[in-house]
């Protein structure tokens, strides 16, 4: 028997709309807060135009699985970059927190140097998932520290990350006070729309995830 995946795009849509309405029904009311973990500014790029009507968003870089150290701060200058241009960036004010950059942080909390067999794993696979969670729970830890109503991640964006195991561990972090807004950014034409922002800011597009081993499994390829 099979189990059917959940729309996570169809509950998105639903949370907009509570916010929508509430909006329309108490004009004064203010923007529920937002922490967003992004990982470069392409993928950035569509979830701040998609979500900056709605959430007073801070995006949160925390990404020491990016190697080498030069691939890590050029995606940072990249975010930065477009933060300084995009329109609904600057309007509603979008802020920029960058946490510490230690790549001995991704070998320690995926083990991935001793079991080896999960460097040559495609994307998508129990490494990228343990990559996905030790990330995810910073920015929750971070979210809940400075009472943050919601947060999220940008990395659903990407068809090559699977939103299923994105979801459920943010599913698994959330409290009361601090909820996981679920999604599926690359539906609705998400990720298209992300490439169409590079291309209009000029924004550098990597070609690999970002750690080792996925460079070097792009280049076996």
């Amino acid at each position: 028997m099979t189990t059917q995946k959940k729309n996570y795009q169809k509950e998105l849509d639903l949370i907009l709309e509570k916010i929508k309405f509430q909006e329309e029904e108490e004009p004064e009311h203010k923007k529920p807060t937002l922490l967003l973990h992004a990982c470069c500014g392409p993928c950035s790029s569509y979830v701040i135009e998609y979500l900056s009507k709605f959430f007073d968003i801070t995006i949160y870089y925390y990404n020491p699985n990016i190697h080498p150290r030069q691939e890590y701060f050029r995606r940072l200058e990249e975010l930065k970059k477009f933060l300084t241009q995009f329109p609904d960036a600057i309007q509603n004010k979008v802020k920029l927190v960058e946490d510490e950059y230690n790549p001995e942080d991704y070998f320690k909390q995926t083990n991935v140097r001793l079991e080896t067999e999960l460097q040559t794993e495609p994307e998508k696979g129990e490494r990228c998932r343990r990559c996905y969670k030790f990330r995810m729970e910073r920015a929750y830890k971070y979210a809940c520290k400075n009472n943050f109503d919601w947060f999220t991640t940008t990395l659903s964006i990407s068809p090559h990350k699977d939103s299923e195991k994105i979801n459920t561990i943010g599913r698994m972090l959330e409290n009361e006070n601090t909820k996981f807004l679920p999604a599926d950014f690359k539906k609705k034409g998400g990720f298209l729309r992300s490439t169409q922002l590079s291309e209009e800011y000029g924004l550098w597009r990597q070609d690999y995830c970002g750690c080792v081993y996925s460079k070097q499994n792009m280049k076996n390829k």
